[in-house]
């Protein structure tokens, strides 16, 4: 348990470093260097159009994190009475089944509350994933793996233009990273730039994570299931995948695909039908 705190501390700042260094490579380094470009004049020029899409991207993937912090899914143990005595002790030792106070609830040993629609843990946010932040993750996660690959993109075309290399042979990127440490120890690499093509792996892995992550969320939505259920083996009621999206994602969904919002209009939905 020592170690998951730990990990529940560590992880978001580790999130957050990732972020900070990204948007200064972006804005004192990538997009600076796409202004030297003469050809395309000022107001529709490469620097200003990827300054714009970096800028949305970045700003709905923090708005989100932010929302799936703040919209923490709200602690049921007082609606149910649990106290802090022997009953609690019960939820931690896992001698009582959540279900049997309330179906579709879960107790989770970090926050220490218990969730309705408790998905998953996350320890990039320290936060449980629920009913009323769900909607704001599935976000986190898609426009974190958006902003890592125009990240990439940005990436590989300023190394392209420093060290005059083609990406155009798919291998050129696989090979980049051992050529670009034995050129480093020998000293024919600067520093910052090593730091560029190391910051690129560390964007393709991240987006890859994230996108992966979050198909496997919308398709688990659709099913109507959570990763805590699936995990139990819990069986759920067989509905329609359109009331499914529209639970986690609102009438409102094209407002959140835009911006980050709050989505209050599925929050506990499944509950009040049962």
């Amino acid at each position: 348990m020592l170690v998951l705190r730990l990990l529940n501390v560590v992880a978001p700042a580790y999130f957050l470093c990732i972020s900070l260094v990204t948007f200064v490579l972006q804005i004192f380094v990538f997009i600076p260097s796409m202004f030297r470009d003469p050809s395309t004049t000022s107001l529709f020029s490469p620097a200003l159009l990827h300054g714009a899409l970096f800028l949305f991207l970045s700003a709905n993937a923090l708005g989100n994190y932010v929302l799936v912090i703040q919209n923490s899914p709200e602690d049921l143990g007082k609606d149910l009475n649990l106290g802090k005595g022997a009953e609690v002790a019960d939820w931690l030792d896992g001698s009582r089944s959540p279900g049997s106070a309330l179906p579709g609830t879960h107790f989770c040993r970090l926050c220490a509350r218990v969730t309705q629609r408790h998905d998953h843990h996350c320890f990039f946010t320290g936060n449980c994933i629920g009913s009323r932040n769900m909607r704001n993750f599935i976000m986190f996660c898609l426009y974190t793996s958006l902003a890592c690959l125009d990240s990439l993109v940005a990436g590989m075309a300023y190394i392209s233009a420093t060290l005059s290399m083609s990406f155009v042979d798919p291998l050129a990127f696989l090979t980049l990273l051992p050529h670009s440490i034995s050129q480093f120890f020998s000293g024919a690499l600067l520093s910052s730039e090593m730091f560029v093509i190391l910051m690129l792996y560390l964007w393709l892995g991240i987006g890859l994570a994230c996108a992966g992550f979050c198909c496997h969320q919308m398709l688990l939505i659709l099913r109507g299931q959570t990763r805590y259920q699936v995990r139990k083996g819990m069986v759920v009621r067989a509905r329609p995948w359109r009331e499914n999206l529209q639970e986690v994602f609102g009438k409102k969904w094209l407002l959140g695909l835009l911006i980050p919002v709050q989505n209050v209009e599925s929050s506990y939905r499944r509950q009040k039908e049962k």
